[in-house]
């Protein structure tokens, strides 16, 4: 698994030569077993790589490469958008957000004429609002779309400031270097909604204090309800709207008891960092990385293949 974990960074921080093109992970691209990987060259704020290894054979998963004007118009501002949409129960949601979130944002951009974070949660609702939509809509033919849902990680680059949104949990690593010694330091940038995590579970406690099953220790894995291990999402709107936790929905994802008002959430965590000379590059990748690698030892092995390089990280392991 190690090998393969170092075959996936490599293949991330491989020379290239192709100019950066919007891309997605279902376009172009390279396949060496489960690895697929794309070089995609230049953006505005430096270079950029992207790498996924499949862990199911669909898909759920997307992420997502822009660079350039941030607005609708051409007087921007410009910069760099980094999205990673880990899906789970289908792969309707990461591809909705795919198709969607950056749109918004550049809307909101247009109409604030600035990138700040009020734009950011404005575009991460908007996107849960359509996905709500399309929901409602396809409903009656396809209920069991109500249990797709997707974690979300977002990072822009814009103005010298690294913006990062996230909602499940994925995660955002800056790799700094310490002049002193050399060394690159992992400084985590994103803080994640996973119920294994205690201060989450608390959380959730102190949002629904009359009920006790509000997260449940479940083949030795805490879970909302005994369902899903993140707290926060785009979609899951079976554990987010009354209407949609009832027949024809698969029994196993109906609650017992009515559902009175949500109990995931869909309003990101978002952290703002002034980007400095020693910072050297970022990684944003899916769980399934951080499963096997701490903070540190990801970006030991981005450091030790040295290169000028913002980079996205994704990998799924089952």
């Amino acid at each position: 698994m190690l090998s393969g974990l170092m075959n996936f960074l490599r293949a991330c921080f491989r020379p290239r030569s192709d100019q950066y093109s919007h891309t997605s992970l279902d376009t172009g691209g390279r396949q060496d077993g489960l690895l697929w990987y794309k070089d995609t060259g230049q953006h505005v704020n430096g270079e950029f790589s992207m790498a996924v290894v499949q862990a199911n054979n669909l898909l759920e998963d997307q992420s997502q490469l822009e660079s350039g004007c941030l607005s609708l118009n051409e007087l921007g501002p410009y910069g760099t958008f980094v999205g990673v949409y880990d899906g789970h129960g289908g792969p309707e949601t990461s591809r909705f957000i795919n198709e969607h979130l950056f749109q918004h944002l550049k809307r909101f951009i247009s109409e604030q004429q600035t990138m700040s974070v009020d734009v950011i949660r404005k575009a991460y609702q908007a996107t849960e609002e359509g996905f709500l939509s399309l929901v409602t809509k396809q409903w009656p033919v396809k209920p069991q779309i109500a249990a797709v849902g997707s974690c979300c990680l977002v990072g822009v680059i814009c103005g010298g400031t690294l913006y990062v949104a996230n909602l499940g949990d994925s995660r955002a690593v800056l790799g700094r270097a310490v002049k002193a010694t050399g060394e690159v330091l992992a400084i985590q940038l994103s803080a994640e909604h996973n119920v294994c995590i205690e201060s989450v579970r608390q959380e959730l406690q102190s949002l629904h204090p009359d009920d006790s099953q509000i997260v449940v220790l479940k083949h030795n894995v805490w879970r909302v309800k005994g369902l899903i291990q993140v707290s926060r999402s785009i979609g899951d709107v079976y554990l987010k709207k009354a209407e949609f936790n009832r027949e024809p929905l698969y029994s196993k994802f109906r609650l017992r008891e009515p559902l009175k008002r949500p109990i995931l959430s869909a309003d990101p965590s978002i952290s703002v960092h002034q980007l400095q000379p020693h910072d050297q590059f970022v990684i944003l990748a899916s769980d399934g990385l951080w499963e096997h690698l701490s903070n540190q030892e990801a970006v030991d092995i981005v450091q030790n293949h040295p290169r000028s390089v913002s980079s996205c990280l994704k990998v799924k392991y089952s």
